[in-house]
Formats: structure tokens, sequence, C-alpha cells
């Protein structure tokens, strides 16, 4: 009846002991969560620009070169995108700031080059002055008339209100009308009516202001022709009043 007890007993005993050492021993504190690293954080990019030369005469051409790190997009205004790195030939018209933007996961970079423009001097064309020989031809005017007649026509009173108002803005110059005729008639009859034909061109300069101290007439009759041919043409060609510069 022992045995059975201490059988029943001995087993509850042990069990009750290995419950209170284990009761007894100290208990530990959970383990802390693990930290987390924080993500590394992108380079902030850089940004370098420059103008070779600075300083040009307009229709130069300028050099800009640019360099750039940690870049994911680059502009230049008044240029537009542009690789991160490059060169590129400009010629401004004007002095330009040209503004260099890079901009990238880490922020943005920028930069500047200031080109200077100079205008080319204004190139000075020599006035030619012309001769009062190239004058003369360019603005005095014979006049013409009809047949075995030293009237002045009306198409020659405005010419010789031009050729006036020539001989009035040259006061040094003296002139001489010479009075010429066609070859039909006599040498002396040509030669009288070519004094009368000069005398109406000098009278008509006269009232047009010219003074007649500055005035000489000369007849050459049909001696020197200005057309050779036997023609109304041609004869017309040879009744006139011509101008020169008395010498």
């Amino acid at each position: 009846m022992l045995k059975q007890i201490l059988r029943f007993f001995v087993p509850v005993l042990l069990l009750v002991a290995l419950i209170g050492v284990a009761g007894c021993k100290k208990k530990q504190k959970p383990l802390p969560p693990a930290e987390t690293a924080p993500p590394p954080t992108a380079p902030a990019p850089t940004a370098q620009l420059t103008a070779t030369p600075s300083s040009i005469t307009a229709g130069d051409q300028v050099v800009l070169s640019w360099r750039t790190t940690d870049a994911t997009s680059v502009s230049i205004e008044g240029i537009g995108d542009v690789p991160t790195s490059g060169v590129k030939n400009v010629t401004p018209s004007a002095s330009t700031s040209y503004h260099l933007v890079a901009r990238g996961d880490g922020g943005t970079a920028d930069a500047t080059a200031r080109v200077t423009v100079n205008q080319p001097p204004a190139v000075q064309v020599p006035t030619k002055t012309m001769s009062i020989e190239e004058e003369w031809r360019t603005n005095v005017q014979d006049i013409f008339f009809d047949y075995d007649s030293a009237d002045v026509r009306p198409d020659a009173q405005s010419t010789l209100s031009r050729d006036a108002a020539f001989f009035n803005s040259h006061p040094d110059v003296k002139v001489v009308i010479g009075g010429y005729c066609d070859e039909r008639g006599s040498n002396e009859y040509n030669l009288q009516l070519g004094q009368t034909r000069a005398e109406a061109a000098r009278n008509a300069l006269i009232n047009a202001g010219v003074p007649a101290s500055r005035l000489r007439v000369i007849s050459y009759g049909k001696e020197k022709p200005f057309c050779t041919e036997s023609t109304e043409e041609c004869w017309q060609q040879n009744r006139r009043a011509g101008f020169s510069i008395d010498r």
C-alpha cells in the first residue's frame, strides 16, 4: 500500500519542484526591433559654362562650353535643351548672357557666361568731289533752233533756265556761247546766223540772272558740225547754241 502511495506522489512532487525552479529564473526582455537605415541622399548637381571669346565684333562666332555632374536634364536659355556636357558655336548679334540650368535628383545648379558684342565702326565712304568739267557735262545742255531761225524755242527756254541756275551756282566760271548752223547756205550767211543764235542764248541767260560779264559769244557757222550726214536729223543736231567753259 505504501509503495503505491509513493509511486503516485513522487512524480507529482518532482513536477512541482521543477515548476518552482522554472519560476525562479529571471524573465528575459524582448529584443527591440532592428532600426532601418535611411535611404542614401542623391548628390547635388554641379554646372560650369564658359564663352570663348567673351568679347567679339558683331558677326563673329563664340564657342560655348559647358560641363555638369549628377544632372538628368540641362538647358541653356535662348538655346533650349542640351546634353549634360558639350560645345556649341553661337553668333550673337547683341551682348548676351547665356544662362545654363542643370536639374537632377539632388536639386538644381546654374551657371552664366556673358558675351559682349561690339558693333563694327561705320565705314567712311570717301565723298567724291566732281570736277567742274564733270558737273558741266551732267548739268549743262545745249539748245536747238529751227531751220534758218534764231528764235529761242519753248523747249529751249526750260533748258536755258536750268543752265542759268547752274551758272549762277558757280559764279567763278565764265561761259563761251557758240552759235552753230547746218551745212546749207553760204559760209558768210551761216557765220552771221550762228552769231545771232549765240546772242539770243546770251540774252536769255542774262534775263535769267547770269551776269553779262561772264558770257562771251562766238559764231562757228557751219565749220564745226556735230553731225556730217545730209539728213534732217543730222542738220537739227547742227543748228544749236552750245555752252563751254571759258578758259
